[in-house]
């Protein structure tokens, strides 16, 4: 566990674009399936890893809605995994008291698994300790569009005025609505892309990108990610003399 200075300086919100499933069941023969298997298991480490450090909040890239266009039986075989951690890792939500979250087109997701995301939402509001936000059926654009519609629907009944529209406004009718925006963005497999992930609310995110496939990455990685956080200076659009004199 990370001490000292180093645990002082840990990001209060971690978001994960959890990436690299295919290409590691590739590498051994496997199908897309079984990458999709291993990576349930890096969620599992992975939520309690950041429990364990006192981490606030945690934002999995766990479905978007481009997802929807792979192949019927890889996105059914989605859908299970789905459902069946929202089933079987309730105990451990419980016994970590981990608040659970889901964001996105959720009308889009199968019955089934709505309802057990429902329950385990339910099940676990009144937890005290991290927060974890799944984003299933997730497009930060249709997701920023859902806002100015809401925006433009008040402005149209006279219960908001144009020149009050600012940023808390939007804000407030993004799907992350009561979750701080994340300090730190954590991309698997390497690749330099944001994937229509949380474009308004990673702004002024550290970004971290390694290598390591998803399955595989586990809480050394996730530390190493945390150490190299902490040596950063966030600067949010000031200059090093404006952060020296603040």
């Amino acid at each position: 566990m990370m001490t000292g200075p180093e645990r002082q300086t840990i990001p209060r919100h971690v978001a994960v674009i959890m990436d690299g499933n295919g290409r590691w069941a590739t590498e051994r023969g496997l199908s897309r399936t079984k990458g999709h298997e291993a990576g349930a298991e890096s969620v599992r480490v992975i939520v309690r890893a950041c429990g364990e450090l006192g981490i606030d909040a945690l934002t999995l890239y766990s479905f978007s809605t481009e997802n929807w266009a792979r192949p019927d039986d890889e996105v059914d075989a989605l859908m299970m995994l789905l459902a069946t951690y929202l089933r079987e890792e309730r105990g451990e939500l419980m016994e970590n008291r981990v608040r659970l979250r889901g964001i996105g087109q959720i009308d889009r997701l199968p019955p089934h698994v709505r309802s057990l995301l429902t329950e385990a939402e339910s099940l676990t509001e009144h937890n005290d300790g991290l927060m974890l936000t799944l984003a299933l059926s997730y497009g930060s654009r249709a997701e920023i569009v859902d806002a100015v519609r809401s925006v433009a629907a008040d402005v149209a009944r006279g219960e908001l005025s144009a020149e009050d529209i600012d940023e808390e406004v939007i804000n407030d009718r993004l799907y992350t609505s009561g979750i701080p925006d994340p300090d730190l963005l954590v991309r698997t497999s390497g690749e330099m892309r944001l994937s229509n992930f949380l474009l308004w609310q990673l702004a002024y995110a550290e970004l971290y990108v390694t290598d390591v496939f998803w399955p595989d990455f586990r809480r050394p990685h996730l530390e190493v990610a945390l150490q190299a956080y902490a040596q950063r200076r966030r600067r949010f659009g000031r200059t090093d003399e404006q952060l020296a004199g603040s």
